[in-house]
């Protein structure tokens, strides 16, 4: 049996969020809004879509830049999982 232990630290940075989206016939992804303690917050806008790490919170994935509640924040998809981080 194999056995799979985690390595992610605790950062205050990275917080992992249900997320809505949509997808299209050519398979790309649209997140609709995100679910943070048990609130769900609609994302406003997209501004942005690339490959990129997360420097403050660690990881990389496709990076969103979007508005959520009128403020900018980069929202990752990180494999099979999504984060957040609030820009400052």
């Amino acid at each position: 049996m194999i056995k799979f232990t985690s390595t992610e630290y605790n950062n205050p940075d990275k917080h992992f969020v249900a997320v809505k989206a949509e997808f299209d016939v050519e398979g790309n992804i649209m997140p609709i809004s995100l679910t943070y303690n048990d609130v769900e917050y609609e994302v406003d806008r997209i501004t942005d879509i690339r490959p990129a790490a997360s420097l403050k919170s660690g990881g990389a994935g496709i990076r969103y830049t979007c508005y959520v509640a009128g403020k900018k924040t980069y929202l990752f998809l990180e494999d099979t999982r999504w984060f957040f981080e609030i820009c400052e």
